[in-house]
């Protein structure tokens, strides 16, 4: 990871801080780089990014940390979660065993900010993916309801399908809580 100097004019821009956590393989960095489909997977061990935009006519700056899904790096997880102020948790549409260790992302979250609740996220992603579909819509749903976060559909291929407005509800959501 480098660490760049950001122009003068963002740095009274509110940062944002949202960790992007999941199984290894379903898409975080390629939703986290945004319109950019990797065909092939290549495991991330852990990447930051920063972006400036403009959500609700605030300019503002993302940091967005797209950590490790792979158990071996869970320690660095854990770390990286301490900095976070909201979360996306990832699993792949095509791949139940990553929607099943949604509620083990979900308690790691809660237990490295000690509390109950904190802002998240749950994207079930690679959804122009329909035809290996395995994990449905309702499904999604009924689990996000029981984690009581909101849940979103994306897509990361091209073109990318509410990728942005993920973000953005991440954004509005740490707005509510801070």
């Amino acid at each position: 990871m480098t660490s760049k100097r950001l122009p003068a004019d963002t740095c009274d821009r509110p940062l944002y801080k949202i960790v992007v956590v999941g199984d290894g393989g379903v898409g975080k960095s390629a939703l986290t780089i945004q319109r950019m489909f990797l065909e092939e997977h290549d495991p991330t061990i852990e990447d930051s990014y920063i972006q400036n935009a403009e959500i609700d006519n605030e300019l503002c700056m993302l940091y967005v940390l797209d950590t490790a899904g792979q158990e071996e790096f869970s320690a660095m997880r854990e770390q990286y979660m301490r900095i976070g102020q909201g979360f996306i948790i990832v699993y792949s549409v095509t791949d139940p065993q990553s929607f099943e260790e949604v509620q083990r992302f979900h308690k790691e979250i809660s237990r490295c900010k000690d509390c109950g609740s904190y802002p998240m996220i749950l994207a079930a992603n690679k959804i122009d993916l329909s035809q290996q579909r395995q994990v449905s819509e309702e499904e999604g749903k009924r689990l996000a309801t029981y984690l009581q976060v909101p849940y979103i559909e994306t897509s990361a291929k091209d073109p990318p399908v509410n990728v942005d407005k993920m973000f953005h509800d991440m954004v509005r959501i740490i707005r509510y809580v801070i």
